[in-house]
């Protein structure tokens, strides 16, 4: 049986709730959802497309802390405030994830933590 590992990145954003940043089993990362937040919690300024990098670097560094990183993704949700921001997260995400294409989803929802615009998750695997 595998064994579940908690990992909180020590230069990460502080978690907006009682979980870790992600959990690494079975040579996978389970990566709790990010938002636009610098590591001491402040939301950070600008408009969809700063949140969504901002949540990507999020995201990148619990991927570090977890032996992985951007390139090892599987799976990413992303969930946004309002579907009419859609294309520019788009533009943003293809920008930073490049070439490499995981499969995804893409889920409108009511409110998010902190009142953002946009909070994203992922799956990946460890790097070899």
């Amino acid at each position: 049986m595998s064994s579940l590992k908690s990992i909180t990145a020590l230069n990460g954003p502080p978690a907006a709730g009682p979980y870790c940043h992600a959990v690494v089993t079975s040579g996978m990362v389970f990566c709790s959802g990010q938002i636009p937040v610098d590591k001491d919690g402040n939301v950070v300024e600008g408009d969809i497309q700063a949140h969504t990098k901002q949540c990507l670097k999020n995201l990148a560094i619990v991927l570090q802390a977890s032996g992985s990183d951007l390139n090892h993704v599987a799976k990413v949700t992303i969930f946004l405030a309002d579907m009419g921001d859609f294309a520019k997260v788009n533009e943003t995400y293809a920008e930073i994830f490049g070439s490499h294409k995981p499969a995804r989803a893409c889920v409108a929802v009511k409110t998010l933590p902190k009142n953002v615009d946009v909070e994203i998750e992922c799956i990946a695997v460890v790097a070899q």
